[in-house]
C-alpha cells in the first residue's frame, strides 16, 4: 500500500515561514511527478506547486508564486513546500499527491495522496 505522510504543519503569523515534508513509500519515487495542493474550509482543493519527475521542472499557482518553492530529494523520497511570507489566505490543509500525469492543475489526475496537514496563518 502506498502511503504519503506529509509533515510540518502548524500555526504561524502573517509574514513567517513554514516547511512541508512529504515522505513517500512509493518504490519508484523518482519516475513520479510531486504536487501539493490545499483545501480551506469550505473550498474547492486546489493546487499549489508541483515537480516533475525527470527534469525538475516546476510550476505553481499564482497565488503564491515568488513565495513558496517546491522542491524533492528522491534519495529520501520526499518532496518539501517552502513556504515565506505567509498570509491568512494561506490557511488550509496541505496535501501532497503523486502521479504520472501532465494536467497538474486537476486534482482527479493525481493517483496517491496524503492524509493532509494543517497550515493555519494568524494576522
Amino acid at each position: 500500500q502506498v502511503k504519503l505522510v506529509e509533515s510540518g504543519g502548524g500555526l504561524v503569523q502573517a509574514g513567517g515561514s513554514l516547511r512541508l515534508s512529504c515522505a513517500s513509500s512509493l518504490r519508484t519515487f523518482s519516475s513520479y511527478n510531486m504536487g501539493w495542493f490545499r483545501q480551506a474550509p469550505g473550498k474547492e482543493r486546489e493546487f499549489v506547486a508541483a515537480i516533475s519527475w525527470n527534469d525538475g521542472n516546476t510550476d505553481y499557482t499564482t497565488y503564491v508564486k515568488g513565495r513558496f518553492t517546491i522542491s524533492r530529494d528522491n534519495a529520501k523520497n520526499t518532496v518539501y513546500l517552502q513556504m515565506n511570507s505567509l498570509k491568512p489566505e494561506d490557511t488550509a490543509v496541505y496535501y501532497c499527491a503523486a502521479g504520472r500525469g501532465t494536467n497538474w492543475f486537476d486534482p482527479d489526475k493525481w493517483t496517491y495522496w496524503g492524509q493532509g496537514t494543517q497550515v493555519t496563518v494568524s494576522s
